[in-house]
């Protein structure tokens, strides 16, 4: 199965918060080969920017050394036809930037969003994309 990180999911992971325990399994299934693991580089930037914050900047820089060596696809670019569906997200369903791009990430890959971020259930409801919700 494919997935799509949110910026929370890797949040959740480094955190150690409710729902690190998931991600912590979709990474082991991903190098084990069952499963496949995306992030859009605007995710990325959210958690390179947390880091940063709580971390300081040299634990940042370690985090984006280390997601390169993990099992995490980061797709760089952001095509044409999720800046459509982003867009189309923000404005219909309210909710942020940065959700709107990993949701439409989510929805172009046909794959499931991994996140906690309840902005994103109106549009889950509407049956857009599916959801793995962290707790």
């Amino acid at each position: 199965m494919d997935y799509v990180f949110d910026a929370c999911a890797l949040i959740a992971l480094l955190n150690e918060e409710d729902g690190a325990d998931v991600v912590s399994d979709l990474l082991m299934k991903a190098e084990a080969g069952t499963d496949r693991l995306f992030i859009s580089s605007i995710q990325v930037l959210e958690v390179y920017y947390d880091r940063i914050y709580i971390m300081g900047l040299e634990y940042a820089n370690t985090f984006l050394e280390s997601l390169s060596s993990s099992p995490v696809v980061v797709l760089p670019e952001i095509s044409s036809d999720i800046i459509r569906e982003a867009g189309r997200f923000k404005t219909s369903y309210s909710m942020s930037l940065a959700d709107a791009v990993a949701a439409a990430t989510a929805k172009s890959l046909s794959a499931v969003l991994v996140t906690k971020d309840r902005e994103i259930k109106a549009a889950e409801e509407a049956g857009e994309f599916s959801v793995l919700w962290l707790k």
